[in-house]
């Protein structure tokens, strides 16, 4: 298959419309094309095209960064001598003296399908502000590695953030050129965009259920997505950043795994069994110790949880990642219901509101898991409405059917 950047190298009809015109690029590390070359380098050597400036997200053009909430800088691209801003430092808009450098803005980002991914609110906030400043936007559109199951509760009004772009559940099963269109409709933007879609894509195929596994690489879209695995449980995993759990960074398997050292993973195992046994399908969970070598419980011994995505137990309609960790927090908190579970701290440049609640958009997930009367039958009975109302409303928003 051929993802957007493929086209646009390939098929020169394609850049005809950027012939003298000065190009930019939003990217990533894993902006690379199907032969790993990355997308500044294999634009830059085109004859056809004039690249002027790139833009990096969180994380940094080349992934500089590897912790979450850490800034980067602008600087001089040392190969190319174009400027390239951070869009996840002073400031996380594209500012007016930014635009000065061109006139078409090249959206090239890996998503995880999921609305905490800070990428989704960049493509948001570049979308508005070509919109105010008259620069068109093109984005080469990726696959979502996730599919396209719809997970998890919608996004209240209020509480929108940096990691909460618009009323999305947690897993969208949109790709970014599909969201571009949303944000255009949703927010009424008047501005020159463009979608170079992907050939061939199938979401619906296995192995890969959304991922080409076997015929494309996988490069981390951010430090800690380091596999297909990964992109699967993020929607839950995610919100193990609101917790004092451990969501596995300084381990091998970030985001696939959680734990501390004060839990009883035995156990926990078996509530959440005993409480929902459909919320733990399409997966093996599985008891594990690790001992993170960074982040939260640095080097301590952590009784944990790891969810296994990868082997033929792995059933993609039936998995869902956002109910299956919202299930491990109700059965900790049913264990032990005086554990300090939630995580008061500053995340992604809010102070003023509990982590837990801007990853799921409201405080519905938690007020649900701290309320000994709530039941998985309460969770799932709001999650399903808000999941049926953004079925309907993204169907006509598919590119790929």
């Amino acid at each position: 298959m051929n993802f957007g950047i493929d086209r646009l190298l390939t098929e020169r009809e394609l850049r005809a419309p950027l012939l003298g015109r000065r190009v930019a690029l939003l990217a990533h590390p894993a902006s690379v094309t199907a032969n790993l070359t990355h997308s500044i380098d294999a634009l830059a050597g085109l004859d056809d095209i004039k690249l002027t400036a790139a833009f990096g997200p969180q994380h940094g053009l080349r992934g500089d960064k590897q912790d979450n909430m850490v800034e980067s800088a602008d600087f001089v691209d040392p190969r190319w001598g174009i400027p390239v801003f951070s869009l996840y430092g002073t400031t996380r808009r594209p500012t007016a003296e930014m635009f000065t450098h061109f006139d078409v803005l090249l959206v090239d980002l890996q998503d995880l399908g999921c609305r905490i991914y800070t990428f989704i609110t960049t493509l948001l906030y570049v979308l508005e502000e070509a919109a105010r400043h008259g620069k068109s936007v093109w984005i080469l559109d990726r696959p979502n590695p996730a599919g396209r199951p719809i997970e998890g509760l919608l996004l209240r009004s209020g509480w929108e953030s940096f990691v909460g772009a618009g009323p999305l559940p947690m897993r969208h099963g949109l790709t970014m050129g599909e969201l571009a269109h949303w944000f255009v409709r949703t927010r009424n933007l008047e501005l020159d965009y463009r979608v170079i879609t992907m050939q061939r894509w199938q979401p619906g195929q296995a192995p890969g259920y959304g991922w080409p596994l076997g015929e494309r690489a996988w490069i981390n879209p951010s430090p800690n997505a380091p596999n297909l695995s990964m992109a699967r449980c993020y929607a839950g995993t995610v919100m193990l950043e609101g917790t004092t759990l451990s969501e596995g960074r300084g381990t091998t398997r970030p985001l696939e795994l959680f734990g501390a050292p004060d839990i009883d993973a035995e156990q926990l195992l078996g509530e959440m069994h005993r409480l929902a046994p459909r919320w733990v399908q399409g997966c093996r969970l599985r008891a594990c110790w690790f001992e993170p070598t960074f982040h939260k419980h640095e080097h301590k011994l952590c009784a944990g949880v790891q969810v296994h995505v990868e082997d033929e137990a792995y059933q993609h309609e039936a998995f869902r990642p956002w109910r299956l960790q919202s299930l491990a927090f109700k059965a900790l908190r049913n264990l032990q219901p005086d554990y300090p579970l939630w995580r008061d701290f500053p995340y992604e440049y809010e102070h003023d509101r509990l982590a837990i609640d801007l990853i799921n958009g409201s405080p519905l997930l938690r007020e649900w898991v701290d309320d000994s009367e709530a039941t998985p039958q309460d969770l799932d009975a709001l999650t399903t409405a808000d999941e049926a109302a953004w079925a309907d409303e993204r169907d006509s928003l598919l590119l790929y059917r």
